[in-house]
């Protein structure tokens, strides 16, 4: 399967208002051509929606002048010469939609219109590319700080020992919130600047680990995250019954997971060996009646 870049991402996420050109140069249908040649020179543009009394009805392009010119025709007004056959976008469309329509009619610039019909904006395939690339720039930007504060995170404080840690309670049989706290967990890293690969191994061990507290546990648990200097621990305990095998519970696919459980789709047999695939180390002690104890380790430094 072939991957989606942060741009094609991008495309999706980004509103048509977050990139269209705001400040619109407008003219009226009485506009000459000769005067609408000046405009375009005059702002450095290729086209402008026509507007009279406020109200749009039409496009005119450099097309439209350059047939005049060819014609000996500009006397004419930009009512004679403009396209009265409008097709607008809204603005709080996802970006992908205008990409559509540039591809489908092959227009060079398509009017912004509000919901009462009012012109807000105007976007041309360059406002799209000068969009996307503020946007890149503004989160190259943000990550480079994030980097920094995380690498001088521990740097900066004078402690023979430093460690932050994340604490969160899980409820047992609560499906409702399920993941909430892994999902809490790898936000909190990306904050942080751990590597974004780290914090996917992170934030995939403590998925597992929390729906076994949730489908396992008799009343509820706790997730823990460490994170040092050189490794983030993940500490898990609930009160549940205890694992019986531990040898066979870390076979993928084996379950003790009720049917009731597995018909809602959770309890497959694989969250302890997705773990052990995303650990560097792993602890798991499970005395019967005992509760159950997890105990994690994914180093930050790879080697």
């Amino acid at each position: 399967m072939p991957e989606i870049s942060r741009l094609q991402e991008l495309i999706y996420e980004l509103e048509i208002a977050e990139v269209m050109t705001k400040e619109v140069i407008t003219v009226t249908p009485q506009t000459s051509m000769t005067e609408f040649r000046e405009i375009l020179r005059e702002h450095g543009i290729s086209g402008t929606p026509v507007l009279e009394n406020g109200a749009l009805v039409g496009v005119i392009s450099i097309e439209d002048l350059i047939k005049a010119l060819a014609e000996g025709k500009m006397e004419d007004t930009v009512g004679q010469r403009m396209s009265p056959d409008l097709v607008t976008l809204p603005p709080n469309e996802p970006l992908i939609q205008a990409v559509d329509h540039f591809t489908r009619y092959g227009f060079g610039r398509f009017p912004i219109v509000d919901g009462q019909g009012k012109l807000v904006g105007i976007l041309t395939q360059q406002d799209i590319i000068r969009g996307l690339l503020k946007r890149l720039e503004i989160e190259y930007h943000e990550e480079e700080i994030r980097r920094y504060r995380a690498s001088h995170l521990f740097e900066d404080i004078d402690s023979d020992r430093t460690c932050i840690t994340l604490h969160y309670a899980v409820v047992a049989h609560d499906f409702d919130h399920a993941g909430e706290a892994s999902s809490k967990i790898k936000r909190a890293l990306s904050r942080l600047g751990v590597p974004p690969q780290i914090a996917r191994r992170v934030a995939i061990a403590a998925y597992e680990a929390e729906m076994n507290v949730v489908i396992h546990a008799c009343d509820r648990g706790e997730i823990s995250v460490e994170i040092w200097p050189q490794e983030i621990v993940i500490k898990v305990e609930d009160t549940g019954p205890g694992i019986p095998d531990i040898e066979q519970a870390m076979q993928p696919g084996f379950s003790t997971a009720p049917p009731s459980i597995q018909e809602l789709g959770f309890g497959a047999g694989m969250g302890l060996a997705n773990i052990k695939r995303c650990a560097n180390e792993m602890v798991l002690e499970s005395p019967p009646g005992g509760g159950t104890f997890l105990r994690v380790v994914i180093f930050l430094n790879s080697h």
